[in-house]
């Protein structure tokens, strides 16, 4: 679906300016000018799965979206602006934005002309950008953003709640509520202003800057993430939360019987938002996510944000619980193991991003070895007889356990089932196995150092255990437990 580099006769030429000139969406005239050369961005990045995610020809650096959202009705109206740098010479560029109607595209400060063509916004500035320039696009738009049915059945997107909405966005539910470049392969910092009405609160990520009333009553809520941030995992929740701020206590100091709310370490701020109805339920496996963690900085090696926290909405609210940065989304009160393991993926996940969503399994098969090692850590099931007790008896609690190997999901239908998570975890204990603990954590935290704030895919991570272990076989692991079909043979 590329749009490759070519001349454009004269006929042809007008035709183009005739077809983008009629446009779904009023805007300024959509004229090429009079370049021979038609160049523009890809309105996809050609991922294995989701082809048609993300957008090509540009880099975004930030996102500044200014929101306001009624509940009653469904209505949203934002404006993005998102800052970029053009990667080749562009005539016209994608965002990826799904349904939403679009109001008014200005590039640079100047009106540009756009149209709609299923997910793809494609806005042809008024002058031809240069590679390497910098640009700022501005989007107006509005209406009731949508719920998206991912491949596999589940939610994601803008999802409705009783007292307001949670947005959720893996894999590309994001653009169910602001344009941009969704793939995980681009990162960018962000600013989100939600405005709402009157006595609910809207938690995003990152810091909150600002909360202050408005000329009509509402309620503005700024929040600021500096750090690069994948649209999958940005997040906008409003409703009424009971809310908990606050900094955690200095390394070692996390008694949780003093602690009357979560705490965490070193003066990091810490903002945890639950929906009244949760509280209760929640309040002992939250006050243990200072416990959390330092645990998780002691494996792992530094945090990588500058705030942490959580989200508690009602079961109702969300089918499933979301490493969204800074702070996950819990559907209900979190227990130990999930709460374990959406706090590991804010090093595995959100700080290194798979560069496809083929390398899901990065993502899930640390997180999910890090509730066995915290099982492990409690006094429970060592990682080898879990490991031992998946690979033995595995198929009675997982059918789909041995369906196919954790770096090759067959659909993107799949690229969250079993073998990505727990098959996933069994790789990484045979390379904990193979290299032993000293070597296997150093491996652990330097890959989450090497790639901080940063994509990688699959063949980086091997070479990376490769290079880390170089007197260490891994051809068996790669061959038979990470790409190969069916049950291995038994380690």
């Amino acid at each position: 679906m590329s749009r490759s580099v070519r001349l454009v006769p004269a006929v042809a030429a007008a035709t183009l300016v005739l077809a983008l000139t009629a446009c779904d969406d009023a805007g300024a005239p959509d004229t090429p000018g009079s370049r021979a050369r038609d160049v523009s961005g890809a309105p996809g990045v050609g991922d294995p799965f989701f082809p048609e995610a993300g957008n090509g020809g540009y880099d975004v650096s930030h996102y500044g979206l200014t929101l306001a959202y009624t509940p009653e009705g469904n209505r949203l109206t934002g404006t993005a602006v998102v800052t970029a740098r053009a990667t080749e010479d562009l005539a016209a560029f994608d965002l990826d934005l799904a349904g939403m109607e679009v109001e008014e595209v200005t590039v640079g400060g100047d009106r540009a002309g756009f149209r709609r063509d299923g997910q793809e916004l494609i806005v042809r500035p008024p002058d031809a950008l240069a590679d390497g320039e910098t640009f700022e696009v501005r989007v107006r738009y509005s209406g009731s953003p949508r719920t998206i049915t991912d491949p596999d059945g589940s939610k994601e997107g803008w999802l409705r709640t009783a007292d307001g909405a949670l947005a959720l966005g893996e894999p590309t539910g994001s653009m169910a509520w602001f344009p941009g470049n969704h793939h995980p392969s681009d990162k960018a910092s962000y600013d989100i202003a939600v405005t709402v009405p009157k006595g609910l609160t809207a938690v995003s990520n990152g810091e909150l800057r600002s909360a202050r009333t408005t000329d009509d009553g509402r309620t503005a809520f700024v929040w600021h993430t500096a750090e690069p941030m994948a649209s999958y995992v940005a997040t906008v929740a409003i409703g009424h939360y009971t809310v908990t701020r606050s900094t955690l206590p200095p390394a070692g100091d996390t008694d949780t019987d003093a602690v009357a709310g979560p705490v965490a370490r070193g003066g990091l701020p810490v903002y945890v938002a639950v929906d009244p109805s949760q509280v209760a339920a929640s309040r002992k496996v939250l006050a243990r996510l200072p416990e959390v963690m330092e645990w998780a900085e002691y494996n792992f090696g530094p945090y990588p944000f500058s705030s942490a926290g959580a989200i508690v909405d009602r079961h109702e609210d969300a089918a499933y619980a979301l490493e969204t940065q800074n702070r996950p989304v819990y559907p209900g009160a979190p227990d130990m193991a999930i709460l374990v393991h959406e706090t590991a993926h804010q090093w595995f996940g959100d700080s290194v991003t798979p560069k496809s969503w083929q390398d899901m399994w990065l993502n899930e098969s640390l997180a999910t070895y890090a509730e066995w090692l915290w099982t492990e850590d409690e006094g429970g099931a060592t990682a080898e007889e879990t490991f031992t007790e998946l690979y033995d008896h595995g198929e009675d609690e997982y059918e789909d356990l041995w369906a196919f190997p954790p770096a090759k999901p067959t659909s993107a239908a799949h690229v969250s089932d079993t073998p990505v998570y727990q098959r996933g975890a069994m790789v990484i204990h045979r390379i904990r196995r193979t290299v032993g603990d000293d070597a296997f954590y150093d491996i652990v935290q330097g890959w989450a150092a090497a790639h901080r704030h940063g994509s990688a895919g699959t063949a980086d991570f091997t070479a990376y255990v490769e290079k880390q272990a170089p007197d260490e076989d891994f051809d068996e692991i790669w061959a038979d437990w990470l790409y190969g079909e069916g049950k291995p043979a038994h380690p």
